[in-house]
């Protein structure tokens, strides 16, 4: 049976349960943490390189399990600011909402948010998956260069905009799109990307009833007679 070892944060410090995450955790034989009482603290389990699973048993703050590398972190209830910003492998999973920034910068791995995500989710993402169970918010992959953002939900107004390699996919409706996104057809390869990732995730949803929002590729170059008008 794996090793579970608890760390009350209405006892120790912020300070104190990240210098345990990255010195004593993997070396001490345990596999798992559990976070108790986090009380919407903020960045909580940031930096983690360990392939060790963290259970926060509440709802958290800014900066949660930022550039996690190889864990598995799950919040058991809802995050502020920027979760998982710049996560670079691992999975990082809120069983609640999300606030602004979700999954910002993300390199690669996996963010769940199993229900809303505020606005900006998937910003500037480099690389990363999100699985949004619910909708997101205005400029949600905003600047998006590479990854996947999955939302079964709705998607508020300026969807992509200024989308580089990144690919969208909506179970909802979309309010708007940003500049340089466009909706374009389902082909059976995006029907098992989706597939694969909300299987991933633990979620149920048919992957036929999404919407492909990629890139125009019109902004990748300046154009002085443009007049600035994109």
């Amino acid at each position: 049976m794996d090793r579970v070892s608890t760390f009350d944060l209405s006892r120790q410090s912020v300070r104190e349960l990240n210098q345990y995450l990255h010195h004593d955790l993997p070396n001490n034989g345990a596999v798992r943490l559990e976070i108790l009482n986090p009380n919407g603290q903020h960045s909580l389990a940031v930096g983690l390189d360990a392939p060790a699973e963290v259970d926060i048993l509440g709802h958290a703050g800014y900066f949660i399990a930022g550039m996690n590398k190889r864990a598995k972190v799950t919040v058991h209830g809802n995050v502020g600011w920027s979760v998982a910003e710049n996560i670079m492998s691992g999975t990082v999973r809120v069983k609640g909402c999300a606030s602004e920034c979700a999954g910002a910068s993300g390199h690669g791995g996996l963010v769940v948010i199993e229900e809303d995500a505020s606005s900006r989710c998937g910003i500037s993402m480099k690389g990363c998956d999100i699985v949004v169970g619910g909708s997101v918010g205005h400029l949600s992959a905003f600047m998006a260069q590479a990854g996947t953002l999955v939302v079964c939900g709705d998607a508020g107004a300026s969807l992509g905009d200024s989308l580089y390699e990144a690919t969208i996919y909506v179970g909802g409706k979309i309010h708007s799109l940003g500049a340089d996104a466009q909706e374009e057809p389902m082909t059976a390869a995006d029907v098992a990307r989706v597939n694969d990732l909300l299987l991933k995730a633990g979620i149920t949803r048919d992957p036929k009833s999404f919407k492909r929002v990629a890139s125009k590729r019109s902004l990748y170059h300046w154009h002085a007679d443009a007049g600035q008008q994109y």
